[in-house]
């Protein structure tokens, strides 16, 4: 047969739950690296001509710019050329 158990006693105090995992430290924020780089004056040239406006080159074409005057003759033969092929492909229809 058992006997009854009348009183237990613990030896230690229990451990709040929140203090049984250690908290981990504060990430902290890593400089993002960067890259740094310099373009010659040839390359930033360019650059600003490759990407000026229409109204831009023919601005430079008629204050003298020689490189603008030939990039306005290459487009207008360009589209004289477009013209002519649509034009051999086009049928017209007279009713």
């Amino acid at each position: 047969m058992s006997n009854p158990v009348g009183s237990v006693t613990q030896s230690q105090a229990a451990v709040p739950a929140s203090d049984v995992h250690a908290k981990a430290p504060e990430p902290r924020a890593q400089p993002v690296p960067t890259d740094q780089v310099q373009s010659s004056s040839a390359a930033q040239a360019a650059l600003e001509e490759a990407t000026e406006t229409q109204a831009q080159t023919a601005k430079e074409a008629s204050a003298g710019d020689a490189q603008a005057r030939r990039l306005l003759a290459k487009q207008e033969a360009s589209k004289a050329d477009a013209a002519r092929e649509e034009a051999k492909t086009t049928t017209h229809v007279v009713a």
